[in-house]
């Protein structure tokens, strides 16, 4: 039997996004936002209310968008409830920076795996952006590749507030369903 549990919607996974932005005279801040896609195969989309990230967008066009991890979390979620209007979260969270050299944000390199991207369009709160390069710290590649399992993704479970790390693999697609068709 189903049971009906209203509008609150439950949708999952969601990332923890990092979004890496500098302000106008150079200054980095991060936020962490769970409103995020890819939304082509060059482009993320993400819905931020207004924040410091956002007058940073504004004024400078680009952002990183960096994948929390296991060992991140804490930093992470300190990036989630701290406002860069009140302190600056980087000097706080001790962090380390390196400018982008393919957009005009920071990587944070306390995160193995970086978007670094170009506002493409920012409307209402709805932000596209242009992925311009992917960088990935080393000891997270396996035969070329990103290994999902050693970088220890989490996502927000929004029915009970809590991270969770993403799980093993279970099936290889676009072809499990071949058994069938």
């Amino acid at each position: 039997m189903r049971k009906d549990l209203g509008k609150k919607l439950i949708f999952t996974p969601l990332p923890v996004l990092i979004i890496g932005t500098y302000d106008k005279d150079g200054n980095p801040n991060a936020m962490n936002a769970a409103w995020g896609i890819q939304s082509d195969y060059e482009e993320v989309t993400i819905t931020l209310s207004e924040h410091k990230t956002t007058k940073n967008l504004r004024e400078t066009g680009a952002f990183t968008v960096s994948f929390a991890t296991k060992d991140t979390i804490t930093i992470s979620d300190y990036f989630g409830i701290a406002s860069g209007n009140k302190e600056d979260k980087i000097a706080k969270s001790g962090v380390k920076i390196e400018k982008s050299k393919y957009v005009n944000a920071p990587i944070i390199l306390d995160y193995p795996l970086t978007l670094e991207c170009k506002v493409k369009s920012f409307e209402g709160e709805k932000l596209i952006g242009e992925v311009m390069n992917i960088s990935v710290d080393e000891k997270y590649l396996k035969n070329g590749k990103i290994d999902y399992d050693k970088l220890g993704i989490v996502t927000f479970d929004s029915v009970d507030n809590t991270y969770r790390i993403i799980g093993e693999s279970v099936a290889k697609a676009f072809s499990e369903g071949l058994k069938i068709k």
